[in-house]
């Protein structure tokens, strides 16, 4: 990769030309899909990202239709890290990740990387470079070798693509209860609600009730969405994890 083929990112003046620039970058490294990302605060809904990617349309329509940001795991990660992820079938471990991982690999994205932005100003967003090819060991190599370029890659994109994406005002966090964070916080990992129920010596029913406060607060219909809402605002983390 050149100097000259990152500064054409600096000089496309349109989102759709400055988008094909980066596509174009994305395939010289093998990676014939490309997805770019960013809102202007990781408080902001994702539904509202600015967006640029070479997936199929039909593919776009179906993740948003579903909602899939708020269960895709390579989402999850980029929230709440800094560092890129390599992404592989064993990634996606529940019923619902699963069949988002089925339904991707039907549209060509069988493997990836995808690299968190995290701006100064509070930007959130996301660069992702996906291919077809078989997820194995060869994929994997190939990937983690290339993750240096690609991180500069992400650095070029985020400089130049902030400019196209919506200046969001940053979103005010509902109001949890203590045993409402305490259950978000098992459900985070992965407990069911009788699992929680043991735990937390409250019945069962007692948890559905709590969950469908949160799901309420956060306006969302899954109890996966609520926890990545809670994790976009910041009021649970994956670091504190209850072991």
């Amino acid at each position: 990769m050149t100097g000259a083929e990152l500064d054409e990112l600096l000089h496309r003046e349109t989102a759709a030309s400055w988008g094909e620039a980066l596509f174009g970058v994305g395939r010289r490294y093998g990676f014939e899909k490309v997805l770019f990302g960013m809102s202007g605060s990781r408080h902001a809904r994702l539904d509202n990202a600015f967006i640029q990617s070479n997936y199929p349309s039909v593919w776009r329509e179906r993740y948003d239709a579903e909602r899939y940001a708020y269960v895709d795991p390579t989402v999850t990660h980029c929230l709440a890290s800094t560092l890129p992820i390599v992404w592989q079938p064993d990634l996606f471990r529940s019923q619902t990740q699963r069949t988002l991982y089925e339904e991707s690999c039907s549209h060509g994205l069988r493997a990836g990387v995808s690299f968190p932005i995290h701006g100064p100003s509070g930007e959130f967003g996301m660069l992702t470079f996906a291919t077809g090819a078989a997820a194995d060991g060869a994929f994997t190599r190939h990937a983690n070798a290339s993750l240096s370029d690609l991180a500069l890659v992400r650095d070029y994109a985020f400089a130049t693509g902030v400019r196209f994406s919506p200046q969001t005002g940053q979103e005010v966090a509902p109001r949890l209860t203590p045993r409402e964070l305490e259950v978000l916080n098992w459900v985070m990992v992965g407990k069911s609600s009788w699992e929680i129920s043991k735990i937390t010596s409250c019945s069962e029913a007692t948890v559905n009730f709590h969950m469908g406060n949160i799901r309420q607060k956060f306006n969302v219909n899954t109890r996966q969405q609520a926890v990545v809402r809670a994790i976009s605002l910041g009021l649970i983390t994956p670091e504190d994890h209850h072991r």
